[in-house]
């Protein structure tokens, strides 16, 4: 089972670059970053959309852009894969997007790993014009439509969202024919659905009870003629503990993220190398 690390990336934290650095030295396999464009001062929607939950913290509306950090990263590492855990892809121009997307995984010679989500922020989405009713379709549609692009020489899509004649798009990504696609968050029946559809791989949060939408993925892999097996399962906010990870690996988890703390510098350094003892390094 591979380690990984996830940080939001910000101004009041470690830098980003020497994050990378050091997480490749201490032997990790991969480095996430989340990203909000920016957070609306209404504050309507509650953190994660979970009625009663605490207040939201500010390093929400403080994040590096998520692309332009891993992209840095990649130019200063060799072997560290990078991604983006998650992307808000239904709020995201989709050709734009499939530009990145392809530009990172060729700037770092096929390490990129590209982690989705639907987004829980409801005034975020409106003021990127998504509507939150619709934004599982648009994702779904996006992704489609930015597969397209990566693969075929002359790209054109037709959907509800998302429409585009005959075009040409380079780069294409360096992993073929695409980096994987891994869906992030609990697995409902429409949501496994999407991930037997167009997704490489599953991550939720934080293992046991939330692995129990592997179920929901193979019931839906399984109606589409799809082997589950080919579906990757990792966990999000893994507990950095021996007995907790064995049993992640005995479930069929093939990649484990820590969350780092949003400290300051050393803060965040202590527990890259408290961490470290779990690595392959």
């Amino acid at each position: 089972m591979e380690i990984g690390l996830y940080i939001f990336p910000t101004d009041q934290t470690i830098d980003p670059i020497e994050l990378g650095r050091e997480a490749e030295a201490h032997g990790y396999e991969s480095l996430w970053f989340p990203e909000h464009s920016h957070i609306p001062a209404s504050r309507a929607t509650p953190w994660g959309g979970r009625k009663g939950a605490p207040d939201l913290p500010d390093f929400y509306w403080r994040t590096v852009d998520q692309f332009i950090a891993l992209a840095a990263i990649a130019a200063t590492t060799e072997t560290l894969k990078l991604g983006t855990g998650i992307c808000l892809v239904a709020q995201r121009d989709p050709i734009w997007t499939a530009k990145q997307v392809a530009s990172l995984d060729r700037i770092s010679n096929g390490r990129f790993l590209f982690g989705i989500g639907y987004g829980w922020n409801v005034e975020e989405l409106e003021h990127h014009g998504v509507s939150y009713g619709t934004r599982r379709a648009r994702l779904r549609e996006n992704v489609l439509a930015m597969k397209e692009l990566w693969t075929e020489d002359e790209a054109s899509f037709s959907g509800d969202h998302v429409n585009f004649s005959a075009s040409w798009a380079w780069p294409k990504p360096s992993q073929s024919p695409h980096p994987p696609v891994i869906m992030g968050g609990g697995a409902g029946p429409k949501t496994a659905a999407h991930i037997a559809e167009f997704c490489d791989g599953w991550m939720p949060i934080g293992g046991g009870p939330a692995l129990d939408g592997w179920g929901e993925v193979e019931k839906a892999c399984e109606n589409i003629g799809r082997d589950p097996e080919t579906v990757e399962l990792g966990v999000f906010r893994a507990a950095p503990d021996a007995e907790k990870l064995d049993a992640l690996r005995a479930a069929g988890v093939k990649r484990a993220l820590f969350e780092l703390p949003q400290g300051n510098r050393d803060e965040v350094m202590a527990a890259v190398e408290s961490y470290a003892k779990f690595t392959n390094g």
